[in-house]
């Protein structure tokens, strides 16, 4: 990919350096906890989960503050309090002490991440947004594969001034980013309009059935990460070295095809139909992961990988579908508390998909694959009616110019 120029020089290059740390940290953070700071696997599983939840709640008002206080301000605002919160974590000794960092760590990201859709939407013409949105996350996958690449170091060496180093990184690239976003140009403050509720967005009921729908879309995230790798070591004749190679040809065709794959999905119609694409191609994957229990060697191989590149496809479809709409639905005055809405889906989906799809596939077999493969083809088949009816709710232009 080619550098691009402008606002979106600034923004790839901070995204670059900051997923850059969160390759740091997603590879490192699970053993730091339970073999440095002295948490059990279940406290440390139990903390993540409460940190994730205080994220969720925390996105739509966080975004909220983004819309009156400045995106920009408060994404900077945000990433440097995220880099004091992970510096933080080196002081960890116990369950406590974590969520005691942990829980404002949780309300800095709900903060810098509806912060971002909304400095996305006020730097960006309407017509680039989810081109940025692709492009920023080929190279999400770029920076978090780097990442974890080297944190590959610090795990070998497994000493406490090892995982500080990479604790320490991390909250170094946090900085380097809001560095860098510092200098693009401010987004006005939206002021608040004289009537109605603040938090519009929990009372869009259009929106908030999209963000459903996304957020049970979503669950295709851990129906990779963690319910593919248990059916292949536990119910195929596969050898486990294609877990490896599935997830490496996972991120190479995000990082080279997520822009491609974007297209056509700048107006809502257009992303919904997106949307509905992914929800066919997950019950394609879906079918041919559950037959790949059923063969037997090298048709086992060629069903996974079918199977898997059916799913990246999906996956593609998918995030770009969920940009579209949520650039598009949102009102002008108000895409940062949008964005946070619209994040809500994802981390919910992403926080009941261990259970949910390990329970489906793993536990019952190809009749679960089957059945996981339909909700998902019903929810993405459902997208173009709810985005409808959402564009039929829409405020007039001249409403939104009024707030």
């Amino acid at each position: 990919m080619a550098l691009p120029t402008g606002p979106l020089r600034l923004l790839v290059v901070a995204q670059l350096v900051n997923t850059l740390g969160l390759g740091l940290s997603m590879a490192s953070s699970a053993l730091y906890l339970t073999r440095i700071a002295g948490l059990s696997v279940a406290q440390a599983g139990l903390a993540l989960s409460v940190a994730a939840l205080v994220c969720m709640v925390a996105s739509a008002p966080m975004g909220y503050v983004a819309d009156r206080a400045g995106a920009r301000g408060v994404l900077v605002a945000g990433l440097v309090a995220q880099a004091l919160g992970t510096a933080a974590l080196t002081l960890v000794g116990s369950v406590w002490t974590y969520l005691l960092v942990a829980v404002p760590l949780a309300i800095a990201d709900a903060a810098q991440r509806g912060a971002k859709g909304a400095v996305i939407a006020g730097v960006v013409p309407a017509d680039r947004r989810v081109h940025t949105r692709a492009y920023l996350r080929s190279v999400t996958n770029l920076g978090i594969a780097a990442g974890a690449a080297l944190a590959g170091v610090g795990l070998a060496l497994d000493t406490r001034p090892a995982y500080f180093a990479l604790i320490l990184g991390d909250a170094v690239t946090y900085l380097c980013a809001a560095v860098l976003l510092s200098r693009l140009d401010p987004v006005p403050p939206s002021p608040r309009r004289s009537d109605g509720p603040r938090l519009i967005a929990l009372r869009d009921k259009p929106f908030l059935a999209f963000v459903a729908l996304d957020g049970l879309l979503s669950t295709h995230f851990g129906m990779f990460e963690v319910a593919l790798p248990l059916w292949i070591a536990h119910r195929t004749d596969a050898p486990h070295w294609l877990i490896a190679v599935l997830f490496l040809t996972n991120t190479t065709a995000v990082v080279l095809l997520q822009v491609r794959a974007a297209r056509g999905t700048d107006e809502p119609t257009g992303a919904a139909r997106a949307a509905r694409r992914a929800g066919l191609a997950l019950l394609v994957a879906c079918g041919l992961y559950a037959l790949s229990g059923q063969a037997h060697h090298a048709v086992t191989i060629a069903l996974l990988v079918a199977g898997a590149l059916t799913h990246v496809g999906a996956e593609l479809w998918h995030a770009a579908s969920g940009w579209g709409i949520s650039f598009g639905l949102a009102p002008a005055h108000a895409h940062g508390q949008y964005q946070g809405a619209y994040a809500i889906g994802m981390q919910l989906g992403q926080m009941l998909a261990p259970f949910v799809v390990t329970t489906l596939a793993v536990s019952w077999g190809w009749p679960g694959w089957l059945l996981l493969g339909a909700v998902l083809a019903l929810a993405g088949s459902a997208m173009p009616g709810v985005v409808a009816w959402a564009l039929r709710n829409r405020p007039a232009p001249a409403e939104l110019a009024d707030a």
